[in-house]
């Protein structure tokens, strides 16, 4: 059974605090993130696609539809305009 996602604005984002540890398990897991993130980041800069991305805050799962401008090794970097 998939856990359910909170549905948010990417304008609320920036109000979010986030776990400072690890969320995923598995070095496979790590992996497939990098993959798929990457994926979005190309969508997002050559296509101007938005991207379902998945995560988790230190309150609960939750879900945002948005362009990924950006990735590093410590954030994603979402399109903040309208």
């Amino acid at each position: 059974m998939k856990p359910n996602f909170e549905t948010i604005e990417k304008e609320k984002n920036q109000l979010l605090s986030f776990p400072s540890s690890e969320v995923l398990e598995t070095t496979e897991e790590m992996q497939r993130r990098y993959e798929e993130l990457n994926k979005a980041l190309a969508l997002g800069n050559l296509k101007h696609s938005k991207s379902r991305i998945y995560f988790e805050d230190n309150l609960s799962k939750k879900v945002v539809e948005t362009t990924v401008w950006g990735i590093t090794d410590q954030k994603v970097i979402l399109n903040q305009g309208h």
